[in-house]
């Protein structure tokens, strides 16, 4: 596909250029610039917080019944899907996922905005009675300006579910979008001027963190901030935030563990690790990174697994337009290497590798999906979030043994359990230490149930109804009647 060599950020509703520049984007493929991005700094930051702000403080959102207010959020959607075939190539340029991945991750975006649209109208106070001779209700009401700290795993599906239920609950939002694949993002800017959006609802910008993040996440002009990211980066968006006093959601990653039980269905958990780790390379907050695994079914799941690994064709994801058993590249040179100099350390740790663990010989920033086997639950891959297709297998013999390694690392995100015993298997989600435990199934769910995590994951929750509480605040009338 042809693409543009140059793209503009957005704000107050127009198309912008970038006070600290460009930025080179680079095709996680091929290793090449794939396009230049206008980049944002703080005074940009400072014109885009501005122009939201002037859009709540008017009412152009508030004003509106929240019906027709839906309406235009869930027709975003509807624009993103007429748009799929010339967005969906474009995103797995940028990020290097298969193009089969990315198709998944528009229409994921696009569900996100059809769900929250259709929540707008559904966002109602409650009468509270005092007794006779007094009238007291609450209302609720957006924060106004919310600020979004996009990451670059999901950029448009990230950016759509933070976006979607901030402007179904009427706030005006500031975006800053990844810098390693920003260009797909426009598309959200577009759609929100083709279904009419108020100048000032929707702005997008691409800024490098230390310098735009940093500056949207301490703006005194922001209401409420969003982000997904890294637990460092989140622990300096919090503090920069409890300065101003203002509300986060913090979505920081994980660790997370499948609990194989020995009654297992084998099959069912080998598709979950299919999904859990090697979809997007791994590079996956609520990735299956750890297999926690009972000793008498370990060797076939392992070696199954390891099978399952050496069946993936790696390689660009445009060239993999067919859903299948395909993996593409990593994001960066960065990402890429940091994930085999862990890899080595769990060789020199004494783990096992059974497969994988090398970089490919060949241009782009791809990674051998990765089994490792005897991992120890102390090392640095048992207790570090690779954020890469790798997975680590511990054993474990007893019932007490299996929670105590899925639950002993500082995150809580999600959690798996694997069992055909029905009172087992809630037994152990009930002691489980995360924001959403699978039942035989990874990633089951969707855009409708909650989704965040407990400590180091963050705290919030994004997706389902629980979201839109994040961009809430109740207010009380209270009123004494005269006569």
């Amino acid at each position: 596909m042809e693409i543009a060599p140059y793209w503009r950020n957005y704000v107050d509703g127009a198309w912008i250029d970038g006070d600290a520049g460009r930025l080179a984007v680079e095709d996680p493929a091929a290793g090449e610039t794939l396009a230049e991005q206008a980049l944002a700094d703080a005074a940009d930051v400072d014109r885009a917080v501005a122009a939201a702000a002037r859009c709540h403080a008017g009412g152009a959102l508030t004003d509106l019944r929240p019906c027709d207010r839906g309406r235009m959020v869930r027709r975003m959607g509807d624009w993103l899907r007429d748009h799929l075939d010339e967005i969906a190539p474009l995103l797995t340029l940028e990020s290097g996922k298969p193009l089969w991945e990315a198709r998944i991750e528009v229409e994921g975006a696009a569900r996100y905005f059809e769900y929250y649209g259709n929540q707008a109208e559904t966002l109602e106070g409650r009468s509270i009675p005092l007794g006779a001779g007094y009238l007291d209700f609450t209302v609720c009401e957006p924060y106004g300006v919310s600020a979004q700290i996009i990451p670059w795993n999901y950029p448009l599906e990230m950016a759509a579910r933070s976006l979607a239920a901030a402007l179904a609950a009427g706030n005006a939002c500031v975006v800053k979008t990844p810098e390693l694949d920003p260009l797909s993002s426009a598309y959200i800017a577009r759609a929100a001027e083709a279904v009419g959006l108020p100048a000032g609802a929707v702005n997008l910008l691409c800024g490098r963190g230390a310098e735009a993040g940093a500056a949207l996440a301490a703006h005194p002009g922001v209401d409420q901030i969003v982000f997904t990211g890294s637990v460092e980066t989140g622990i300096a968006v919090a503090s920069a935030a409890a300065r101003n006093v203002v509300p986060c959601v913090l979505e920081l990653g994980g660790k997370s563990a499948a609990i194989v039980y020995p009654d297992a269905d084998l099959d069912a958990v080998l598709e979950s690790i299919r999904w859990g780790i090697y979809f997007n390379a791994g590079q996956v907050c609520s990735a299956l990174s750890r297999a926690v695994v009972h000793e008498s079914i370990r060797d076939e799941l392992v070696e199954r697994t390891a099978a399952l690994a050496r069946g993936l064709s790696v390689g660009p994801g445009i060239e993999r337009a067919d859903f299948g058993a395909n993996m593409g590249a990593m994001i960066s040179a960065k990402q890429r290497d940091r994930a085999e100099a862990l890899c080595a350390r769990a060789e020199a740790e004494g783990a096992r590798a059974v497969t994988g663990g090398r970089k490919l010989n060949r241009p782009g920033w791809f990674l051998e999906p990765t089994v490792f086997d005897r991992v120890a639950p102390e090392s640095a891959l048992g207790q570090t979030e690779v954020f890469s297709p790798v997975l680590a297998v511990l054993p474990f013999s007893g019932d007490e043994e299996a929670l105590a390694l899925a639950n002993g690392t500082p995150y809580g995100l999600v959690a798996g359990v694997f069992t055909a015993d029905l009172e087992r298997a809630m037994a152990a989600a009930r002691r489980l230490r995360a924001g959403q435990v699978f039942v035989n199934e990874w990633y089951a769910g969707g855009v409708e149930t909650p989704f965040g995590g407990v400590g180091q994951s963050g705290y919030g929750r994004e997706k389902g109804r629980e979201a839109l509480r994040n961009y809430l605040q109740t207010k009380n009338v209270a009123l004494r009647l005269q006569g």
